[in-house]
């Protein structure tokens, strides 16, 4: 019986060390597919007015929706409202990496992609490495990312 009860209380120490960093890849493409479709439905403006007011279908735990102009300029961001208006294309990550402007970049020349980097976990408050899907839809470009721990 104890060997039992080991065995349920690893397991569930694996489910909720794993969940911290469940997002996927797949994960990261339907938000921004569901970005994408609700732009598609209700506009520009409509979208960063739900993804700024924290809206569940743009936010899931460490995962969230940023809308960005193709200038680099933040339009919406759910996570810190500090970032919103902000263009901060020249800001590099903690290794020197130009992500924002590596995205802006691909979202013109490809339309879509993936850039890795590390940013700051919302959830955790830890420096961890992340991988950002964006896809260029007219003007804007429509992120979201996936943290793969440290």
């Amino acid at each position: 019986m104890k060997q039992f009860a080991r065995l349920i209380l690893t397991l569930f120490s694996f489910m909720m060390f794993s969940s911290a960093h469940a997002d996927a890849p797949a994960d990261a493409i339907e938000m921004v597919d569901k970005g994408l479709a609700y732009l598609k439905k209700n506009g520009v403006e409509a979208l960063v007015k739900e993804v700024n007011n924290k809206n569940p279908e743009f936010i899931k735990g460490e995962m969230y929706l940023v809308v960005r102009s193709l200038d680099g300029t933040t339009l919406a961001h759910p996570v810190n409202p500090k970032l919103i208006g902000k263009n901060m294309i020249v800001l590099p990550d903690a290794d020197g990496k130009m992500f924002r402007k590596e995205i802006v970049d691909g979202a013109k020349t490809k339309g879509k992609g993936w850039v890795d980097y590390r940013y700051n976990n919302p959830v955790t408050k830890q420096l961890e490495n992340k991988s950002t899907y964006y896809v260029r839809s007219g003007d804007v470009i429509i992120e979201a990312g996936i943290y793969k721990g440290k």
